[in-house]
């Protein structure tokens, strides 16, 4: 086979090849390289081309603001709020009767946590402002995020108008 003169040629010819390319590679970053790329943030650009709609795009991405409860509620309705509430009939009683919840007789303008007979949360129980519309519809949205620690299962209504058509709903049930 090989005598160990030419497997050492044959060795360092393949070493010496690789330290070539290593230092061709240095010597040419040492040249043209710039470094580290720039930052997108820190480009400069020699000029700007004006795209048709694009700022009408980037304005579009930008989230709309929440409506507060007085924008909504004047076109809420109670019919269409009792048809919602309907997802809240599993744990929720209108007939005076507490079930997985307490009942929701008389709750618009109700202390909280002040229902007879049911055992709240501490969440819940900590909080002392009383059930104005403002605040279930505040409520209505995601209980667990505006009321941490609450034993509410539900995710909340998402859409302001029917949050509004809720609470119309409930403020006939006194």
């Amino acid at each position: 086979m090989f005598d160990t003169m030419t497997m050492t040629k044959i060795v360092g010819g393949v070493c010496g090849t690789l330290l070539f390319f290593l230092f061709g590679n240095w010597a040419a970053e040492s040249l043209y390289g710039f470094g580290e790329a720039p930052k997108a943030e820190e480009r400069t650009f020699a000029y700007a081309i004006a795209v048709e709609g694009a700022e009408t795009a980037a304005a579009d991405t930008t989230e709309t603001a929440e409506p507060v409860y007085t924008d909504v509620s004047a076109t809420a309705d109670a019919a269409a709020g009792e048809k919602t509430f309907g997802k809240c009939k599993s744990c929720h009683s209108v007939e005076g009767k507490n079930m997985t919840g307490p009942h929701l007789n008389g709750v618009v303008g109700r202390a909280r946590a002040s229902v007879e007979g049911f055992v709240y949360s501490d969440a819940m129980a900590s909080k002392n402002d009383p059930w104005t519309p403002e605040e279930i519809f505040a409520f209505l949205k995601a209980p667990k995020e505006y009321v941490p620690g609450t034993k509410m299962g539900f995710a909340g209504l998402a859409d302001p108008q029917d949050r509004a058509n809720v609470i119309a709903y409930l403020s006939t049930l006194q």
